[in-house]
């Protein structure tokens, strides 16, 4: 990239600065009510765990690759999702108990929300990141590459869930959040490859836009 390039692509980036600004104290507000009493302490760790890492990393990375007001919006989402769940868990999310009386459902649904954007967020992530640093182009191939992307992470995260269980035992109940349904790992990968479908199909253009006015694509 040339000078005037990157100049005119730092230039953009650098009027996202007040959004990401505000992103940055919501998720932190939102962090420290989370760490505030949760209702239990080993799985709020685990919950938070990608939030404690991916701050840090987002920090460092801003100036060598920053990415469009679309993708940090939506891991401050993600983020406030895992927070949410490790302040109450997410088997004893309140409005989720609410709704599973109201409604008459077997089991607290708000782990299912988290799969969802599981796969919804690392689809646009991917597919950012697919679109600057590969040959590949807005298309079928960027779509079925994105999708296989999302449904990795979904399935290396039941690994990690799996690896927890073995290693603590009984202190994992929480974290596993199965509320007894023997297909509960399988419902969470497929949720998360349904959200990230979702994704690409309500998101794309939009994605797109965002990608062309800085420079990206």
């Amino acid at each position: 990239m040339k000078y005037g390039e990157f100049h005119g692509t730092s230039s953009r980036v650098g009027r996202d600065r007040p959004f990401l600004l505000l992103l940055l104290l919501i998720v932190s507000a939102v962090l420290a009510w989370s760490g505030h009493a949760p209702r239990d302490r080993f799985t709020w760790f685990l919950e938070v765990l990608p939030v404690l890492l991916g701050l840090p990393l987002l920090w460092l990375t801003y100036r060598t690759f920053p990415f469009t007001p679309l993708a940090y919006g939506l891991m401050a989402i993600h983020a406030i999702i895992l927070m949410i769940g490790g302040h109450y868990t997410y088997s004893e999310m309140p409005l989720f108990d609410w709704l599973q009386v109201e409604l008459g459902w077997a089991r607290n649904h708000y782990d299912r929300v988290g799969h969802v954007a599981q796969g919804f967020v690392p689809a646009i992530l991917a597919r950012e990141i697919l679109i600057r640093k590969s040959p590949l182009r807005p298309g079928k191939w960027l779509a079925y590459l994105v999708l296989c992307v999302a449904l990795s992470i979904s399935v290396i995260y039941e690994f990690l869930e799996w690896w927890v269980a073995v290693a603590s035992g009984d202190e994992a109940v929480a974290f596993l959040a199965t509320q007894g349904d023997v297909w509960d790992t399988q419902w969470d990968m497929l949720l998360a490859l349904l959200g990230a479908m979702a994704a690409l199909l309500l998101l794309s253009e939009v994605h797109n836009r965002q990608l062309r006015r800085r420079g990206f694509l």
